[in-house]
């Protein structure tokens, strides 16, 4: 076995060993284990609907620049089609 092969391995093991180790001493912020132990339900719902908002963002973003993107390359193509003489230059 190469030795940066043994290093990555002991990275490995020693990542997952650490991660064993300090599992039972995380927690949720105190702030948000006592409101949630409250069984506040108001409380509750704006947390939940806080977690989906950041859930939907990356999702969001994601939509809307390959929404960008597709008009275009569609707007490109329709240029083309109008005009084939101007394939190969650059059209805004």
């Amino acid at each position: 076995m190469s030795n940066s092969k043994r290093c990555k391995n002991l990275t490995l093991f020693l990542a997952f060993t650490f991660a064993l180790l300090i599992v039972d001493s995380l927690e949720a912020c105190p702030t948000c284990k006592e409101s949630l132990s409250e069984n506040n339900k108001e409380l509750i719902q704006g947390y939940f609907w806080s977690i989906m908002f950041m859930m939907a963002m990356p999702f969001s973003i994601l939509t809307g620049i390959s929404t960008y993107f597709y008009l275009l390359v569609r707007k490109k193509k329709k240029v083309r089609q109008l005009d084939p003489t101007t394939t190969g230059k650059l059209v805004n």
